[in-house]
């Protein structure tokens, strides 16, 4: 049994490393050690996750994905969660959040019939955390959106300003014909912000 650990952050602005250290106490407070880390800064509400996905293909049957709060792995649609949680189970990982205290025993036990009494409890609470960590990503864009139109209004939104100079050189490194991680290991942007920078240039070259 390996235990994988998966961090995120959702914008390029946020340290997806931030939870490093609480990750590292839990294991260690039970004797364990943290196999390898996926970190990554895209929306926990997208599928469009490729650490995520690289761990869920590195994992074995038995391997443990560990996460600082379930919100980290899914702020998902029903439908989409449904299917995240499916590549899970197929691939029978066992999944352990620090704040779903009744996943911890997940981490440690060997037992078969423990285990898949445990993955049956978990199952329930997973399908309840993503549920609520949905609600909250749906709440705070309402809130978000709600905000901004009163902004506009009162004539005070002027938007979120953009880094020109760091969105030139990711376009000049694509244009070399780098990698896509490599202009991400490079610049700190996500592939996400990779393809809106693609299709806003198309967009201009072709109005």
């Amino acid at each position: 049994m390996f235990i994988r650990a998966y961090l995120r952050a959702s914008t390029d602005q946020q340290d997806a490393q931030r939870a490093r250290h609480q990750l590292e106490a839990f294991a260690a407070e039970r004797g364990l050690h943290i196999a390898a880390w996926y970190a990554e800064n895209e929306s926990g509400a997208t599928l469009q996750r490729p650490e995520l996905f690289r761990l869920l293909s590195d994992s074995r049957p038995g391997d443990v994905l560990l996460v600082e709060q379930i919100d980290r792995l899914s702020r998902l649609t029903a439908g989409d969660w449904e299917t995240l949680k499916a590549e899970i189970q197929a691939r029978k990982i066992r999944v352990v959040g620090l704040d779903l205290p009744t996943s911890h025993q997940l981490a440690t036990t060997s037992d078969d019939f423990t285990g898949r009494m445990l993955d049956a409890l978990n199952g329930m609470m997973l399908d309840m955390l993503a549920a609520i960590a949905r609600k909250d990503y749906e709440d705070r864009r309402r809130r978000a959106a709600q905000g901004i139109e009163r902004a506009k209004k009162e004539g005070l939104y002027k938007g979120r300003p953009q880094d020109a100079e760091r969105n030139q050189a990711i376009l000049a490194m694509l244009d070399t014909g780098a990698s896509w991680s490599t202009v991400c290991a490079a610049t700190g942007a996500s592939r996400s912000t990779l393809s809106r920078l693609l299709k806003e240039r198309k967009a201009t070259t072709q109005a």
